[in-house]
């Protein structure tokens, strides 16, 4: 095990170097890891998602909140509604289309109850955090904050967050299906106000608390002398720990808990620190969780999967995010290249397995082995689709653009 521990910390620091130009991606690479791991016949840990449903949705939990830390420390651009026009049309409009889309789609094509059809749709319809790292805005002050990579960064944070809601309103359906029980009211003042707004705020104040104690206490104490970047990792914990202690979003606190950390200094150097710590632990957990999927692809996700569900699976992410994708970018002022590449990299993964996992595992009575299939397929798509395009893709972009794909390149600074 240390051994193997060992060469999974070698290839988080290795592998992004030589994938850079290549028509790769490193889920793609850890995934196949994974799966060749998994099929030796001395490794007989199954490691599907079904059969350990607590340790499959904590472990994606944490990944997503390191996640979400991150992506909000390395935005540079400034919090105004006007400057994230593309973010509240991502949000506002494509994620509830998607929403719809694929609930009508999976009620109808693979005939399962409204309910779960919905908690489907909640968990599919969110973009991930994790896996779109290559799609993303640069570390802090670097420059790469294009209109797609910042939309595509902003959705990811924020979009974890909105989904939640969706995901209580399917539990809530399933939980009260046959009976007189009221779930209405309980639903709109406590899982959508209360917990939104609650966790908006929460996490503003966490982020305000750190940026004091990080930035403008003075000169001796002050958090950002020590140079430890391992303290971001602490304003995520409290943030996230916190913020589900009162019962509100937790997801949602650590994005805005990022933002308003940034924002307190927002040209300190000490970002860099903060954002290299929380990216090299997300990149670990992240390997780890894909060599288990990777793992869950030979071990039978796939039995209960027909044709059907496989169709299915290609219209969520073919169809359903591009149109509706398309659809909230009515009217914004961006190139049609950058519209293409915004509603073309809905990428799933990390958070839709927490969502499912979460859901599952608050329904009493329902087997989800099906869902998994599905869950699954969907993902390993998107890995595939989205990990085999989106290094010519942005590169393309860039070029159209009038950037050097190369400039930030370390292997072409080091020749």
């Amino acid at each position: 095990m240390l051994t193997g521990f060992g060469l999974l910390t070698a290839l988080v620091v290795w592998l992004p170097l030589v994938l850079r130009k290549l028509p790769l991606s490193l889920p793609i690479v850890c995934m196949a890891l994974g799966a060749a791991l998994f099929s030796l016949p001395q490794v007989t840990l199954k490691p599907l998602p079904y059969l350990y449903p607590e340790i499959t949705e904590r472990f994606a939990e944490f990944v997503v909140i390191i996640a979400l830390m991150g992506a909000g420390l390395k935005i540079d651009r400034v919090f105004r509604w006007r400057d994230w026009a593309v973010t509240w049309r991502l949000l506002g409009i494509t994620m509830p289309l998607g929403i719809v889309a694929i609930t009508v789609v999976t009620a109808f094509g693979m005939g399962l109850p409204w309910a779960i059809a919905l908690l489907l749709a909640a968990s599919l319809a969110p973009t991930d955090p994790v896996l779109a790292s290559d799609i993303q805005v640069g570390p802090p002050k670097t420059g790469d904050e294009d209109e797609v990579r910042f939309g595509l960064t902003s959705e990811a944070g924020l979009n974890d967050g909105f989904a939640f809601p969706f995901v209580h309103l399917a539990v809530a359906l399933a939980t009260v299906a046959g009976t007189h029980q009221g779930w209405f009211g309980e639903w709109l003042t406590y899982r959508v106000l209360w917990e939104v707004f609650a966790g908006i705020g929460a996490g503003w104040a966490i982020g305000r608390l750190f940026g004091w104690l990080t930035f403008h206490v003075s000169a001796e104490s002050k958090l950002a002398q020590t140079g430890d970047g391992l303290i971001a990792l602490a304003a995520t914990c409290i943030s996230y720990g916190f913020t589900e202690i009162i019962h509100c979003y937790g997801f949602l606190a650590v994005f805005v808990t990022a933002l308003t950390f940034r924002n307190t200094h927002r040209q300190h150097d000490f970002h860099h620190d903060m954002h290299d710590v929380t990216e090299q632990i997300e990149r670990l957990a992240m390997m780890v969780l894909l060599l288990l999927f990777g793992g869950a692809l030979v071990s039978g996700l796939f039995a209960s999967v027909s044709w059907i569900d496989a169709g299915v699976a290609l219209v969520i992410l073919l169809v359903v995010r591009p149109v509706t994708g398309l659809i909230g970018l009515i009217g914004h002022r961006a190139d049609r290249s950058e519209k293409l590449t915004l509603a073309f990299f809905g990428i799933r993964g990390v958070g839709t397995i927490y969502y499912l996992a979460y859901g599952l595992n608050h329904i009493d009575g329902f087997d989800g082995e099906r869902l998994w299939g599905l869950v699954g397929l969907v993902v390993l798509f998107s890995i595939v689709l989205h990990g085999l395009t989106v290094t010519p893709i942005m590169r393309s972009l860039d070029r159209q653009q009038g950037r050097d794909p190369d400039r930030d390149d370390p292997m072409m600074r080091a020749g």
